[in-house]
This record gives C-alpha cells, structure tokens and sequence, in this order.
C-alpha cells in the first residue's frame, strides 16, 4: 500500500482539498492519501468546505492533523503545497513541491481555482502511478 502525504502549514486548505481528490480517484487497495501540516489549524478552513462540497465532497468534519514523524513513516510521496523548509524531508520519500496560493480568506472565485488546479495536479499524479482507480483512468 503506497501512502502520500498532502502537507502545507494549516492542513486546513490545500492538502485538503488534495487528500480528498486522491482519495476519490485514486484505487484504494494500491493508494491512500493524508493531509497533514506543520502547525494545524482548529479547523478546514470555511470557504475550502463550501467549494468542496460544490463538487459533492464534505470536508465538514475533517479535522487537520500534524504532521509527524509517525504519520511519515513508510510514505512513498511528499507533496508540500507552501511550507517550504518547515516541511521535514521523509526519508525513502519521493517530494513533490506544489507551489499554490493559500485559499484561506480568499474570494471563493479564487478558493474555485485553487480547487480546480489541485484537481487537475491530483489527475495528473494518479495519470503518472500506477494508483489511480479503474473509472478514472
């Protein structure tokens, strides 16, 4: 079971938004996404809720969590989204960097875009493993 970590600072935005397209799309008996930051919020943050449950995901009661070295252990990917050196390097973990604004307090037209361009970078990293499910490839 392969495991990637979604990681900005909050865990409240984008590695939320992240984790939950993976999760949606990618075959689950191969690939299982965490969202994880380095100073967690209380909560996800209002506007990403809203527009996620516009394309028909709740992320209500998802709750950000740390990022730790026990939650680490044994990852296969890393994609950080803005934490910049404050994430830790996984050891034996591919790193991506995704360099997106932070949605929190934006208008939700640009909370849509940032939405819309980690949809379209989740597709492509499932495009690019062998993770995605059947229905999405």
């Amino acid at each position: 079971m392969n495991r990637v970590i979604f990681a900005c600072v909050h865990s409240a935005g984008r590695s939320q938004m992240a984790a939950a397209f993976f999760n949606t799309m990618a075959d689950r008996a191969k690939a299982v996404a965490v969202s994880a930051g380095t100073q967690p919020a209380e909560r996800v943050h209002p506007e990403v809720v809203e527009v996620m449950r516009e394309v028909g995901i709740d992320l209500s009661n998802t709750r950000p969590r740390m990022l730790t070295a026990e939650l680490a252990q044994g990852a296969s990917l890393l994609v950080t989204m803005g934490c910049g050196d404050e994430c830790p390097v996984i050891p034996g973990a591919r790193r991506e960097d995704w360099p997106l604004a932070d949605p929190k307090g934006q208008p939700l037209g640009s909370v849509r875009d940032i939405r819309d361009e980690i949809k379209r970078r989740v597709v492509a990293l499932l495009s690019s493993e062998p993770w995605a499910a059947p229905s999405t490839t």
